[in-house]
């Protein structure tokens, strides 16, 4: 980004915090999207498209995309757990076939002996749901026994009203102790092997620090996908220093007010959906050609978070620090992995966290954003099969291929 561009943000952003006083909420909402156009680094891109195609057109690529797109179509048995705040929690068992069962695609993928008594727990990052796992619930269905579930706020999980009002803080201990409520329920006893992206990472992080025995006892592989372990207040999403110092001194408090008028703003949402999308797709991802089905995928995900929720959660992502609790996935199979154009949580993070886990595999995918599961499914599944061969989750040997390529030239599924 240019140094007018840098000036531009900072311009924006002293535009964000006057309008976010009482009695501007429209001008707030028009500048917390400014923010967000400014700060992708992706205006100019979305002004061309937008000269170039009609809205009519792209409304209609959108709905076209919507009932053509089979992603976060799975489904299994459903279940609730309850928080120790009362929140309920939504989640989803996905059970093991019986060995007769197995076709051949998947004899391949594992072998043919009877995979051991593991449950793989996916745990979803900030802004999306379960569905976020499709390519690698679809690799597993039927294999190993898998959980989904949607953290609260998000998907089909409840919001604590206190939260709600805002007289208490979401943390992300407290989605640890929610972990903990899921696994007692959807998983009382056996090995487990936790798999977690972005915010998903974190939550495991401060279940290990709240329940070190519960790690020791029972879990045999861990997954670290797109996360951090702290200091993500460092985190410049690909901004100069200006720009994100600018950004970082009003986001909270323009998230605060948008939050107090979240009906108005999901309205505002809606009307400039082409500029959120533009957005979304650079934070996302990196790969220019991802399958637009794909994309809009995350979109609808990331859009289905209300903007009060997204405010309620922000806070506690620059006062996470889970670093000391990495000690108790300390000799187990661990796998850490990152797109190397990151810009939500940067591969550096992931690169750290690698260094006081040494046993650890760290793979770094070239040209993935955030979304990495989403955007190379193929490599993920890849290297999540090895990591559940060494926990003893499915036999010796096992290999994937073919799951999922998301390029503009794949074909769904």
């Amino acid at each position: 980004m240019s140094e007018s561009s840098a000036k531009a943000v900072e311009a924006v952003a002293d535009a964000a915090s006057a309008a976010a006083s009482p009695g501007n909420w429209r001008r707030a909402g028009i500048a917390g999207a400014a923010i967000g156009v400014v700060a992708a680094g992706a205006a100019a891109g979305v002004a061309i498209e937008r000269l170039t195609v009609g809205r009519g057109m792209r409304k209609k690529a959108r709905l076209a995309l919507d009932s053509a797109g089979p992603y976060g179509a799975l489904r299994g048995t459903p279940g609730k757990a309850y928080a120790d705040d009362g929140t309920e929690l939504y989640y989803e068992v996905d059970d093991i076939e019986p060995e007769a069962g197995l076709g051949p695609r998947k004899r391949r993928l594992f072998g043919r002996k009877a995979p051991a008594p593991v449950t793989v727990v996916f745990c979803h990052g900030y802004c999306l749901n379960q569905d976020s796992w499709h390519f690698q619930r679809a690799a597993l269905r039927g294999v190993v026994r898998t959980v989904h579930w949607d953290q609260r706020s998000h998907g089909r999980s409840g919001r604590n009203p206190a939260q709600a009002e805002g007289r208490v803080p979401v943390t992300i201990d407290q989605l640890g102790r929610d972990l903990k409520a899921v696994l007692d329920a959807a998983v009382p006893k056996g090995p487990i092997v936790l798999v977690g992206h972005s915010m998903g990472g974190m939550t495991m992080m401060a279940l290990a620090a709240h329940y070190p025995e519960l790690i020791r006892e029972r879990v045999v592989g861990v997954a670290l996908i797109g996360t951090s372990s702290g200091r993500l207040g460092e985190v410049n999403f690909g901004l100069p220093v200006a720009g994100v110092n600018a950004i970082r001194r009003v986001l909270p408090g323009v998230l605060r007010a948008l939050g107090q008028q979240a009906e108005l703003v999901e309205r505002g949402r809606r009307a400039t959906a082409d500029l959120f999308a533009g957005i979304i797709k650079r934070y996302s991802f990196a790969t220019r050609d991802i399958d637009p089905a794909v994309a809009r995928f995350a979109e609808r995900m990331i859009e289905g978070t209300p903007i009060d929720v997204v405010a309620e959660f922000y806070p506690a992502f620059t006062e996470h620090d889970k670093t000391e609790a990495l000690v108790h996935f300390a000799g187990l199979p661990v796998l850490v992995l990152a797109g190397t154009k990151d810009l939500v949580t940067p591969s550096e993070h992931s690169e750290a966290i690698a260094d006081l886990l040494p046993d650890a595999e760290l793979v770094l995918v070239p040209d993935s954003g955030h979304l990495v599961m989403l955007e190379h499914p193929e490599v993920v599944m890849d290297r999540l099969a090895d990591l559940l061969t060494r926990a003893g989750a499915v036999p010796a040997g096992a290999t994937v291929g073919g799951y999922g390529s998301t390029s503009s030239t794949a074909q769904p599924g």
